[in-house]
């Protein structure tokens, strides 16, 4: 008993180590795209970042500096509102952008006047880096702490306040970077919080599917057969006609949606089917089996 204890400090422990370097990593890389991509071509960021590049370009004071201070309350939100390690993970993140864009300020700017191609690569590269950082519980930027705040209180849901909150944001980015500098902005964003979407949640994904149909246990069985996956069943009543039907839930990856879509019109064409996305599925029996 006293082995398997210290076995698993030890894998906490680990957890904890690989979490925090993969978080500064990520932090690093954003620095980069900042400082190699975004700040020398006269686009900004959103949020606290983008906050931060407008005070450093108008009263020269560090961004590092900037970024650290500025993000000082909003991590204080996100200790009330998310917990304790999420503060100090976000603590590690943001001071590691801070140094990060100190240590990256020399780097050679690698992409020159092409706008397309600096919103892309910029977005590119500063969401892959938050989005790692995201990944393993900590943040880099603050307005999203405010925004999850904000939805408590007022009637709008998170992502419409962060969309919001950052109109605001890139309202006095132009002041700095004209009309143009903000617009650019605004796109290397939308692109950067794409890319933290697709690398907090994988490529892949997963997908539920709800499926009423008259044939359930034929249903079932083409899914395992041909599918390899398996599914559960439940019972559900009309609303209406308090009928009862059988209602058959499975999850898949993305790559095999057109595959169940195919079995579920070839068996029922009318069966009654809903999909959802699914961030993440742990535990249970997702393995898929040979189907060959």
């Amino acid at each position: 008993m006293k082995a398997k204890t210290i076995n698993k400090r030890k894998r906490n422990k680990w957890k904890i180590i690989s979490r925090v370097l993969l978080i500064i990593i990520g932090a690093f890389i954003t620095s980069y795209g900042l400082e190699a991509v975004l700040i020398p071509n006269s686009v900004s960021d959103g949020g606290v970042t983008g906050l931060s590049i407008v005070g450093s370009q108008l009263f020269g004071f560090p961004l590092g500096l900037l970024i650290a201070v500025i993000n000082i309350p909003f991590v204080w939100l996100g200790y009330k509102q998310i917990g304790k390690s999420f503060a100090i993970y976000s603590i590690v993140g943001i001071v590691s952008l801070a140094i990060g864009t100190i240590v990256m300020h020399p780097v050679p700017t690698i992409i020159h006047g092409d706008t397309l191609l600096i919103t892309v690569v910029g977005g590119i590269i500063i969401g892959f880096g938050m989005g790692l950082a995201l990944r393993n519980g900590g943040a880099l930027d603050g307005i999203d702490m405010l925004a999850v705040l904000l939805s408590k209180k007022l009637p709008f849901g998170t992502s419409d306040l962060i969309l919001f909150l950052n109109m605001f944001v890139f309202i006095i980015v132009s002041t700095v970077f004209g009309l143009q500098g903000a617009i650019l902005s605004a796109i290397a964003y939308f692109i950067a919080s794409k890319v933290i979407h697709i690398v907090e949640e994988g490529l892949s994904g997963s997908k539920t599917f709800k499926i009423i149909t008259q044939q359930p246990e034929e249903m079932v069985e083409t899914i395992r057969d041909r599918l390899g996956r398996s599914a559960t069943y439940k019972e559900a009543y009309g609303g209406y006609s308090h009928e009862k039907f059988i209602e058959i839930t499975c999850v898949i990856n993305r790559l095999e949606e057109s595959k169940i879509k195919e079995i579920i019109n070839e068996i029922d064409p009318h069966a009654f089917v809903t999909v959802y996305d699914v961030a993440e599925v742990k535990g249970g029996n997702f393995k898929k089996s040979d189907i060959h």
